[in-house]
């Protein structure tokens, strides 16, 4: 019989449940996002939930780990603010339900197409509080960026996926909702449109987006109507080709959810922008589908029809030049295996928070 999971209402109930804690604990926010849970009992943060401060002259927002993300951008977006980071919905992708939350975000460093121009989830976060292995709270970092006590810590517990410490609140520089936003589309071929899309990262014209997929070569521009425009005319000019203005929303919702990859093994590949090409060419004569972030260095494909999900062949195609994580399906191991000197230094950190090796044991090697 599954046993009962525990349900913290509190950081001290939380706190009392891990130094409690007899074997292992599966962290669980929402269920929607996680790649893996570990084994054991399974303890969810959802009631830990709440907005304890927003600030929008601040540009702030301190809320509890189990608030729902879509609550949290209901609030900002009556402000005219957004968390910049635009943090993906991969419930349809993963074939999961559930609602997703903060600390689930911050766990996973949920990072979407605005990536490329704002940077990830991590790069957002200011303080974070979380409960360790041995049931103590830590806290670390403050409401304003330029309070960076603690900063690296703050940064490290983002994309942990629960290895490290139970999120119990976060806190975020926020974004105000851009006046204009005009994406850029052209039909061209792959390596033609990934060779677009690096260039124009690689200009001054500030792209918020640069991905490839069915609906080809697509940018996104977003600022003050004025400077839209003249980046919008610039990047024309610079690339060439015959583009296409639109506005584009539900092409970076696809693009941000992975939509449209939903038969067999889905992976998350983190890459080389120059090398994202090669990766899929490995996979010649294999079903597969594919989406381009990042100008590349993102790639969501699925695959079909192959043992082991396919991880010898997408792992053999990354080896050197990026990483590749399970998202949907079943292999050996969800988590590319890490480098010597790296799992060492992931032991080491483990150690440190969470002696007892309790908390999502054993989900990232």
């Amino acid at each position: 019989m599954t046993p009962l999971a525990l349900h913290p209402h509190s950081e001290a109930e939380l706190g009392e449940m891990i130094r409690a804690a007899q074997g292992p604990v599966s962290l669980r926010g929402g269920g929607t996002r996680g790649v893996a849970y570990g084994p054991g009992t399974v303890l969810e943060t959802a009631g830990l939930s709440g907005i304890s401060l927003y600030e929008p002259g601040a540009l702030t927002l301190v809320a509890a780990a189990g608030t729902p993300l879509a609550e949290v951008e209901a609030v900002l977006s009556a402000q005219g603010q957004r968390l910049a980071f635009e943090a993906p919905d991969l419930r349809r992708a993963l074939q999961r339900q559930g609602v997703s939350t903060l600390g689930g975000v911050v766990a996973t460093n949920a990072s979407g197409p605005r990536r490329v121009q704002t940077g990830a989830a991590r790069d957002h976060l200011i303080g974070v509080r979380f409960v360790d292995g041995m049931g103590s709270v830590v806290k670390s970092g403050g409401r304003v960026m330029k309070n960076v006590t603690g900063l690296d810590l703050v940064k490290l517990m983002a994309g942990s996926h629960g290895t490290l410490g139970v999120i119990t609140q976060v806190a975020f520089k926020l974004q105000a909702v851009p006046e204009c936003a005009v994406t850029l589309q052209t039909q061209v071929p792959l390596s033609a449109g990934l060779a677009l899309l690096r260039r124009a990262l690689g200009s001054p014209f500030e792209v918020s987006g640069a991905a490839y997929g069915t609906f080809g070569a697509a940018l996104r521009v977003e600022g003050m109507q004025a400077s839209v425009r003249y980046r919008v005319a610039s990047l024309k000019a610079l690339l060439g080709g015959d583009w296409v203005e639109t506005a584009g929303d539900a092409l970076w919702v696809g693009v941000r959810d992975a939509q449209g990859l939903d038969d067999g093994a889905l992976w998350r590949v983190s890459c080389k922008p120059t090398a994202a090409e090669g990766v899929v060419a490995a996979l010649a004569g294999v079903a597969h589908q594919a989406i381009f972030d990042w100008g590349g260095g993102l790639i969501w494909i699925a695959v079909q029809g192959l043992g082991d999900a396919g991880a010898a062949l997408i792992r053999g195609a990354v080896a050197g030049v990026g990483h590749a994580t399970l998202m949907r399906g079943t292999c050996a191991a969800a988590f590319a295996p890490e480098a010597a000197g790296v799992a060492a230094l992931s032991r080491a950190l483990r150690a440190q928070f969470d002696p007892k090796g309790i908390l999502n044991a054993g989900i990232m090697g």
